[in-house]
């Protein structure tokens, strides 16, 4: 099994930035699809970005266009969301994924791995 662990949330004011950071374990990093997603209470799980094994491909979700970059670092086995101009709206957990087959998809269920998340606050 491959153990993914998310870092970097917390309380921002609206406006601010904030950096989310996964970990994942294991020597195939280099070969998966990777994901970042939100759930927000009361809501559903929606897809927030996702990049390709060697980070030439990203896709995001049309709300954080503009805001928010995916990145990773296949040398650190390490994930990034860099969130700016951050907006109440964007409160959530954030949770990263991992997809074996490599291909980016924007749908939950294609993820063969998951971290546990980490909480990201947007309040004044």
């Amino acid at each position: 099994q491959v153990q993914l662990v998310e870092s970097g949330g917390g309380l921002v004011q609206p406006g601010g930035s904030l950096r989310l950071s996964c970990v994942v374990s294991g020597s195939a990093f280099s070969l998966y699809g990777m994901a970042w997603l939100r759930q927000a209470p009361g809501k559903e799980r929606e897809f927030v970005a996702t990049i390709n094994p060697s980070g030439g491909r990203t896709y995001y979700r049309d709300s954080v266009k503009g805001r928010f970059t995916i990145s990773r670092d296949n040398a650190k086995n390490t994930v990034y969301l860099q969130m700016n101009s951050l907006k109440p709206e964007d409160t959530a957990i954030y949770s990263c994924a991992a997809r074996q087959s490599g291909f980016t998809s924007s749908r939950p269920d294609d993820y063969d791995y998951w971290g546990l998340g980490t909480q990201v606050t947007v309040s004044s």
